[in-house]
């Protein structure tokens, strides 16, 4: 069912996407909860003209993110962290920490949830994680060395 977002939600879309969703999600969630739309003529001639900027700031949002991911290349994020003589972190290193560790170090925000580790890093060493922007998969360097 193709339905017109009223607000934001989180990992779904932005207020005024069309999106195609589930029917059961839209008829169980989304319109009782007043999150949505059906798109049909009518709605659409009606908020035709916030679809259009939604679907220009769609476009700038992609190029914005590419010309980030461009800037990616080459980069490593370094670590230093506490460790024991073995090489295990007292603290592992998550995606969160990840984004964070962006901001500072790179001064790029990144949501947490656009990196992709397999599992938080929990040892000294070089890793290489995934960063999910403009619809594709961008490898960044991280260097995680012993505090002294």
């Amino acid at each position: 069912m193709e339905v017109l977002l009223l607000q934001d939600l989180p990992g779904i879309g932005k207020k005024n996407d069309l999106l195609v969703v589930g029917d059961g999600y839209a008829m169980n969630n989304l319109l009782p909860n007043r999150m949505a739309l059906v798109a049909t003529p009518t709605v659409r001639r009606r908020y035709a003209e916030q679809i259009r900027r939604r679907a220009v700031e769609k476009v700038s949002e992609l190029a914005t993110q590419a010309d980030s991911a461009s800037s990616l290349k080459g980069k490593t994020l370094t670590f230093e962290r506490k460790a024991t003589k073995a090489g295990k972190l007292y603290a592992a290193i998550t995606e969160k920490v990840l984004s964070e560790e962006l901001k500072t170090q790179l001064t790029m925000d990144i949501k947490a949830d656009a990196i992709v580790i397999g599992e938080p890093i929990k040892s000294l060493g070089d890793f290489e994680v995934k960063i999910k922007m403009a619809d594709a998969e961008h490898a960044l360097a991280v260097a995680v060395v012993q505090e002294k």
